[in-house]
């Protein structure tokens, strides 16, 4: 409710009718996955309870969302369709499809990607120098105050039950694990909150699995309980720098769809490598989808990503590496996992870092540069973090834990590594030196 200006422009008209449109059919393969729909089924609930409480109400339909949004408005005889702007190219679609009727809105970004253009005019596809034009647009606006009494109309169109969409999982309910999450606005609030008083540590604390440095604010950012301005302008003035920059990298990401929209399936700079398929691969992949791979940290990311729907930022780092390095496993295929499991699933950034890491990307890393697990995971102080997601080797040593197969200390419950690590990293750079040969 807090910063909506979409919501505010409408309110200022007139009565305001809040629709949200469940539309499975408009995105494709891009539909939301399993997790987005446990943290949708409970931001709904929070939005419903928050517009009640001051006199509006919410209206739940399932369909195309420009077919739905012009038979609401229509039913409601509404004079004027207020939205915010989004950047997934099946969303701007629906944005093209509805046109004037349509009256859009900023408030998704710090600001509007569409303005931030290089010499050329065009959109930017790498990160420095779009950060630097998007510093002359800095800091952003302050955030706008919730709508404290919403006049709703005298008629309501007539509204599907949350009930009746089943987005919850129940049989079984692997979500279990979920619950420690709080969706919806006052569950943003409250980590803003938290992290402001800790942001002070975060360029110390961001990588390390086991501590709690980062601001846990990612879901509720995708899914627009909390705007990129509040969060900016939540943190004290010369605190958090560093996590200002990680949050334009979300605007960044926003200006790659426009150069690319189809980021999350095309390599924006294929490097020819033949990917690992059939049986043995699929093998590979099953093991690290679950957290079986025998590399502790990735192990960790991987069954904490099950359980919970989210996975520490450095880790998604060391899982996608090793998927696609030492596995040398398509990434497309991690990400349509992450897209599945993750609570914070993100076309924009969940494709964009996936190309990152797998050296494809308008502004990535090299392929040839493939990180060592074991070595990153003590580096970033991992102990903590796998003992608690990976409880088999609960009882090792800080010495033993990151590598306890090597130190020859690992239960026999524990499996074996996938692929030793020179073994995996010299596949991958010989693969990567044939893919580059001429002929």
């Amino acid at each position: 409710m807090t910063d909506q200006p979409a919501f505010a422009a409408a309110a200022a008209a007139g009565p305001v009718l809040a629709l949200y449109v469940l539309d499975e059919d408009t995105p494709g393969e891009w539909a939301i996955g399993g997790a987005q729909r446990w943290w949708l089924h409970h931001s709904l609930t929070a939005l419903a309870g928050e517009l009640e409480a001051r006199g509006g109400a919410l209206v739940l339909r399932r369909g195309r969302s420009a077919d739905v949004v012009r038979q609401v408005a229509e039913e409601a005889q509404a004079g004027a369709i207020h939205a915010v702007r989004h950047y997934e190219p099946w969303w701007r679609k629906v944005e093209e499809e509805l046109g004037s009727a349509l009256t859009l809105h900023g408030g998704d970004v710090l600001h509007e990607p569409s303005e931030i253009r290089s010499g050329s005019g065009g959109a930017f596809k790498i990160y420095g120098p779009y950060y630097r034009t998007l510093e002359r647009h800095l800091p952003p606006s302050p955030p706008q105050p919730a709508q404290e009494r919403i006049e709703a109309p005298a008629h309501l169109p007539g509204s599907e039950r949350l009930e009746d969409w089943q987005l919850l999982p129940t049989r079984p309910n692997w979500a279990e694990g979920f619950s420690v999450w709080q969706p919806g606005e006052a569950g943003a609030l409250a980590h803003l909150s938290r992290f402001a008083a800790e942001v002070k540590h975060y360029a110390e604390r961001r990588d390390l699995p086991s501590e709690v440095g980062t601001s846990n604010l990612s879901a509720h950012l995708h899914f627009g309980e909390i705007s990129p301005r509040q969060v900016w302008h939540g943190l004290a003035a010369g605190a958090g720098d560093k996590f200002r920059r990680e949050l334009a990298w979300r605007d960044f990401s926003r200006s790659v769809i426009l150069a690319d929209p189809d980021m999350g399936s095309r390599e924006q700079r294929p490097n020819g490598l033949p990917h690992r398929s059939g049986e043995r691969a699929g093998v590979d992949f099953a093991a690290w989808s679950k957290g079986q791979t025998g590399y502790p940290i990735v192990d960790a990311g991987m069954r904490q990503l099950w359980i919970t729907g989210w996975m520490h930022n450095r880790v998604r780092l060391i899982t996608a590496s090793f998927l696609v390095k030492h596995l040398l496993i398509d990434w497309r295929r991690g990400t349509q996992w992450f897209w599945d499991t993750l609570i914070d699933a993100d076309y924009a950034n969940n494709s964009q870092n996936w190309q990152w890491i797998a050296g494809t990307g308008f502004d990535s890393q090299p392929f040839y540069r493939v990180m060592a697990p074991l070595i990153q995971s003590e580096k970033f102080g991992a102990a903590d973090y796998i003992r608690r997601w990976v409880p088999e080797l609960a009882h090792l040593s800080d010495a033993d834990i990151h590598d306890p197969w090597g130190r020859g200390v690992a239960p026999q419950a524990y499996p074996q590594p996938l692929i030793g690590h020179r073994e995996g990293r010299e596949r991958a750079l010989k693969a990567f030196r044939e893919a580059r040969a001429p002929g």
